[in-house]
């Protein structure tokens, strides 16, 4: 008969364990010092004020606006369930570009990493320059040229895709790139929609889409290579000489082409836009571009010292990721508690990079709305201020 009233006790004596813990959580809260912020309604944060101007096409906004409120050097949000202490400006990008230790990635990430930057090394890419000039010649004759007006990004997409899948897999067969395509544009279609995994929904296309492009990609390995991409991140070893596993080299490689085709279409598309806005931009690229062409047979290829001439066009080119960066930023995980302007980073929360801290702010770029290829004129912008594609160890490999 004593049972129920022991029952009790415990009961209640759990639940009084419960709250002085959570009370003890709170206080330790309090105590330790966050960034400066708020994180919105609990589980969503503040992810659909950010969704909301990202639709706008403005998700600088987001960053500029919790600046002037709380902070030009760092503050704290929640998006998508998850704690974020965003840096800011030419000082927070050079202390993330500079801090590997605070948010160290997986072995398998740095090994990997390492195949995918000499793939991408100086020479490797003088002798990919003629392949990319004969697969744009073929694009460009085939796809923009029979009609009096296109849609850049689409078209833009297409020949990126086409182009990674021939550098990156050797694929030149165009119906295998198709074939390849169109489980991918799932994939993008449905990285960016609600988690939700039910039949019919984005996300689940896009899952089952990548099971494909997995088991695409592995038995695609029978057929590699020597030189490609793929097949140097398949035959990558540690250092005790063994091969990492298949599924993990696929996804590494599946975010890679995800990362760059996506940046490199919209680098394509916005330098094009702006030419087209800029008359007298135009014409400068165009007089730059005919010099070299007339310095060429008909049937000649670009080359590296070709390339290097184009110090206009790449100025446009920069001037164009400036205001519309192929990126809106990324995120590493905090490994370890650490501090930056006095403020507590916690182990666990999401440390974000963003180029929209620095790209149009006043400080480093005067008149910064005004497009103005000149500002990469000489030394170009001050360090850590023109951040399109990350920096430091962690730079885009393809930069």
């Amino acid at each position: 008969m004593d049972f129920f009233p022991n029952l009790l006790h415990l009961v209640v004596l759990c639940i009084s364990f419960s709250l002085i813990f959570f009370i003890y959580k709170q206080k330790s809260s309090t105590r330790a010092n966050f960034p400066p912020g708020k994180k919105g309604w609990p589980m969503i944060g503040e992810t659909l004020e950010y969704s909301k101007v990202a639709q706008k096409g403005n998700p600088e906004m987001f960053i500029m606006d919790r600046m002037s409120k709380y902070s030009t050097d760092l503050f704290q949000t929640s998006l998508f369930g998850e704690n974020f202490a965003v840096f800011c400006g030419a000082s927070g990008n050079k202390f993330l570009f500079s801090n590997e230790k605070n948010m160290s990635p997986h072995k398998n990430s740095i090994k990997l990493r390492r195949v995918v930057v000499e793939f991408f090394s100086s020479e490797a890419l003088q002798h990919f320059i003629p392949i990319m000039d004969l697969m744009a010649k073929e694009h460009l004759e085939a796809d923009w040229s029979p009609f009096g007006e296109v849609k850049v990004l689409p078209l833009s997409m297409k020949y990126t895709f086409a182009l990674a899948c021939r550098l990156f897999m050797s694929i030149r067969d165009p119906n295998h790139v198709t074939r390849f395509a169109d489980p991918f544009h799932l994939i993008t279609n449905g990285i960016m929609s609600l988690p939700i995994n039910i039949p019919g929904t984005a996300y689940n296309r896009a899952v089952k889409a990548g099971k494909v492009i997995h088991q695409e990609l592995l038995a695609n390995k029978a057929g590699t290579v020597a030189g490609d991409l793929l097949t140097n991140m398949l035959l990558a070893s540690d250092e005790n000489g063994r091969v990492m596993n298949d599924m993990v080299v696929a996804s590494s490689f599946m975010g890679l082409l995800f990362a760059g085709h996506h940046a490199t279409s919209s680098a394509i598309t916005f330098v094009v836009k702006y030419l087209a806005e800029f008359p007298h931009v135009y014409s400068e690229v165009l007089k730059e571009q005919m010099e070299i062409a007339r310095s060429k047979g008909p049937k000649d290829l670009l080359n590296w010292d070709d390339i290097k001439k184009m110090k206009y066009s790449w100025n446009v080119a920069c001037e164009a990721m400036r205001l519309s960066p192929p990126s809106q930023g990324t995120y590493r995980e905090a490994i370890d508690d650490f501090t930056y302007t006095g403020f507590t980073i916690p182990k666990g929360w999401k440390i974000y990079w963003t180029p929209h801290s620095t790209h149009k702010n006043p400080e480093y770029f005067p008149d910064p709305e005004k497009f103005d290829p000149s500002r990469f004129e000489g030394n170009g912008p001050a360090p850590y201020t023109f951040v399109p594609f990350v920096g430091g160890p962690r730079v885009c490999p393809g930069s």
